[in-house]
């Protein structure tokens, strides 16, 4: 590829042309202008989903406000997590130190809100003040009688994959603290589903009618009661690998529950998923259960499929999403519509993820982490691809290029978790590519109009 960076060029294979994976779980290069997040962000977006909790920014309003409702995730309940508190760090704060500030934030929003827990997120200023954060928390949760988590994120700490890591030891700080102690031998936890567009109601309903207990989500439409006892399941099934790994192999160690990944994007994944839990409990029934959750799942959106697939064959496609496992899902439902995939990237990807993208992939696909905006430009011009699959960084960049874009980000509306979830993917790739606009904008137009990279 021309004009990358000279340090990222192991971060940027050609499938068929190199046989490793791409180096991962770096810092970014200097100047890389890098898709990546912060810390604090990482386990900002992590925690967010639990809805009865309090969650308190200490640090300026500005951290509060960029993660404000930043993931989609809906509650069947509580909407506490909804509301952004913050310290709001000031000059004065910087200054004499904010330990006062945040005591007071927290013993008025306690005492107004009556959470079930709360967390309290350092950010970069709190960090380089130094303000004892944790020392606070154990100080207010004595005196009113309520658990406290500090989550040490400030954001020059490392990447989102270390916030990720900081949210899992925060988790386990309520964990195992529940009343239950007996184990229901047909019960599992989800990790790392956060109900963006209700994803994690659909997911529990075909564990419903598998005849499965869902002890626990982690964390989408979550409560504190539900995450203190999730050390009662007997499996854990791991949704986003690059979030929740680093909590399954812990709860592995501590409570001895094991664990696998999976993927409920795309009827195939999906599929493998609840047969993979079945398997696991080796229940007649359940596999019973599982067969024909399946069966009605695919055979309800099949025909819908079949006439979307005859408008899409042909396509090509390149992904750029948080973590691997997800572009892995997203490669095998873009191939159930006839659509070939030329370039995957990810944010947070692990090397043993980038190997399993490296085989499901097809021969000539570049696969990129950490991209910039540079490198994801020059792909899109270079392959010629007709859509583009991302996030809210990327939504731009794509129309910039007139191409297609579908949003598979956690900010979205739209569920496509399971079959039906499947179709509604399936629905939005097709009017994409097929949007009026095409007839008015041409595609790839920077490429036509001389744009240098």
């Amino acid at each position: 590829m021309k004009s990358i960076i000279k340090e990222r060029s192991e971060q940027i294979v050609t499938v068929g042309k190199n046989v490793t994976a791409p180096q991962c779980e770096r810092r970014s290069a200097a100047g890389a202008v890098s898709q990546r997040a912060c810390v604090f962000c990482g386990s900002r977006v992590v925690l967010y989903p639990i809805t009865d909790a309090l969650h308190l920014v200490h640090g300026p309003i500005g951290c509060a406000a960029y993660t404000w409702d930043i993931r989609g995730a809906l509650s069947g309940g509580p909407q506490l997590h909804r509301r952004s508190f913050c310290t709001d760090l000031r000059e004065r704060d910087v200054v004499f130190g904010g330990e006062n500030t945040l005591r007071e934030t927290l013993v008025r929003l306690i005492r107004k809100h009556r959470p079930s827990a709360a967390f309290v997120y350092s950010t970069c200023v709190a960090g380089v003040i130094g303000d004892d954060v944790v020392a606070i928390c154990k100080e207010v949760s004595l005196q009113e009688g309520i658990d406290i988590i500090p989550v040490g994120s400030p954001g020059f700490a490392g990447t989102k994959k270390d916030g990720y890591r900081t949210a899992c030891d925060a988790l386990l700080a309520l964990i195992g603290t529940g009343t239950a102690t007996q184990k229901n031998p047909l019960s599992i936890n989800i990790l790392g589903d956060f109900n963006v567009a209700g994803e994690t109601w659909i997911i529990r309903e075909y564990f419903d009618r598998m005849g499965i207990r869902v002890v626990s989500v982690l964390t989408g439409d979550a409560r504190v009661t539900d995450i203190r006892n999730a050390h009662t399941a007997s499996f854990n099934i791991v949704q986003c690998s690059g979030s929740m790994t680093p909590l399954a192999e812990a709860m592995k160690e501590r409570w001895g529950i094991p664990y696998t990944r999976v993927s409920f994007f795309g009827f195939e994944d999906t599929a493998a998923s609840l047969y993979a839990v079945a398997d696991f409990f080796g229940d007649a029934n359940v596999s019973q259960r599982a067969t024909e959750v399946v069966r009605n799942g695919v055979n309800s959106v099949r025909e819908a499929l079949t006439a979307i697939r005859n408008e899409t064959t042909g396509k090509t496609a390149g992904i750029y999403v948080g973590g691997a496992f997800k572009a892995v899902s997203l490669v095998k439902a873009l191939r159930h519509l006839g659509i070939r995939t030329v370039m995957a990237g990810t944010q947070t990807g692990s090397k043993r993820d980038y190997e399993i993208l490296l085989s499901v992939c097809d021969h000539g696909t570049v696969i990129i982490d950490d991209a910039n905006p540079s490198e994801l430009s020059r792909v899109i011009l270079d392959s010629g691809i007709d859509l583009f699959i991302g996030g809210v960084k990327e939504r731009p960049l794509a129309y910039k290029l007139g191409v297609a874009f579908v949003d598979h980000n956690h900010e979205r509306k739209e569920a496509l978790a399971g079959f039906d979830g499947m179709l509604a993917f399936a629905r939005e790739v097709h009017r994409s590519l097929n949007s009026p606009v095409w007839k008015f904008v041409s595609r790839h137009a920077a490429k036509s109009m001389g744009v240098h990279l």
